[in-house]
């Protein structure tokens, strides 16, 4: 064991060690934080309200957009608080915190993305027993199952690293607490329950992946055998967007928590930190939205609830009758 002053809290060292640059990255990341939580809100209430999107995968693409949502919302607000009141510290208690519920939420996010991809592979190589496998019943079940092992690992994860005692430099360089900076900063003689720990997670992503590129296999041999391009490209629509989030969450995150630990953040730790916590949550609305025709009209349907054609040539010509308010109502509301 090493003589040194035991660790009661730690100092997030964000991206600067200047306070009027740290509060520019926190106002940034504010505004990053605050458009993916309304795009991914937006999702969830078009898939809960609109009854052509009660459908698995769009189930499975709200659960998803519930998890980046909890997920995004853990160290961004912190790290705007620290940045806008110049202290960066934190208690042993809310980096355990912290690092549960990124745990908890990432976990779940990479089981619900797997998820997903069995439905894709369902949907297209077994099309005529579709609705018996991916029954209501079982699409409850893949998701509760999906949130209960995230949140299982994730308190796994979390006890295991803090399990262990700090000591020495009490510096974190990251904005959020990662498991690579409290290595670092371990003075345990034995790691075996951090690396129990690890092993477990490396195995249930490693299995992750191996079901995700064992169903793409299979659905793009399916694909290439149909005759049309239309048809093929219908159904690759449906998958790049999954398998696009799947790889840039994966990558990134294997990319911050598999790093060598290291007493400051680099210039690529940073951008893959932020990468990591704000990319995949903000590509899942944008990306399952541009070429979804559903979402579109889910998105039009609300769209005329919230903005009548009356009420708003009402509203216009009341407050500016000299106007075309019917023009004017066209271009706001133009189905």
């Amino acid at each position: 064991m090493l003589n040194a002053t035991r660790i009661t809290g730690f100092i997030l060292m964000g991206f600067s060690a200047a306070p009027e640059l740290q509060t520019v990255c926190g106002l940034f990341l504010l505004v990053m934080y605050l458009a993916v939580i309304m795009s991914n809100l937006l999702l969830i209430t078009l898939i809960t309200l609109d009854l052509k999107l009660q459908t698995p995968m769009y189930f499975f693409l709200k659960n998803l957009s519930l998890l980046d949502v909890f997920f995004i919302s853990v160290p961004i607000p912190n790290f705007f608080i620290n940045s806008i009141t110049h202290n960066n510290s934190i208690s042993i208690l809310g980096c355990a915190l912290q690092l549960f519920l990124m745990t908890s939420f990432g976990a779940g996010d990479v089981f619900v993305l797997t998820a997903m991809s069995y439905d894709r592979y369902v949907a297209i190589c077994c099309p005529l027993h579709y609705e018996a496998i991916m029954s209501s019943g079982n699409c409850v079940l893949m998701v509760g199952v999906s949130w209960a092992t995230g949140i299982l690992f994730g308190a796994l994860y979390t006890a295991g690293t803090f399990s262990m005692p700090f000591c020495g430099s009490m510096v974190i360089p990251q904005f959020f607490c990662d498991v690579p900076s409290l290595l670092r900063i371990s003075c345990s003689d034995t790691l075996v329950v951090i690396y129990i720990s690890l092993g477990i997670g490396f195995c249930l992503g490693m299995v992750c992946i191996i079901c995700v590129v064992i169903s793409y296999i299979y659905i793009f041999s399916t694909v290439l055998k149909i005759p049309t391009t239309k048809g093929q490209s219908k159904a690759f629509a449906t998958c790049l967007p999954h398998l696009t989030v799947f790889s840039v969450f994966i990558a990134t995150a294997c990319f911050v928590n598999l790093k060598p630990p290291s007493r400051s953040a680099s210039i690529a730790d940073s951008l893959f930190s932020v990468l990591y916590t704000v990319l995949p949550p903000a590509l899942n609305p944008v990306i399952y939205s541009l070429r979804n025709t559903d979402v579109k009209c889910a998105l039009r349907s609300l769209q005329k609830i919230l903005c009548p054609r009356g009420s708003l040539h009402l509203s216009v010509q009341s407050i500016c009758p000299w106007y075309n308010a019917s023009h004017f109502t066209t271009k706001l509301c133009n189905y």
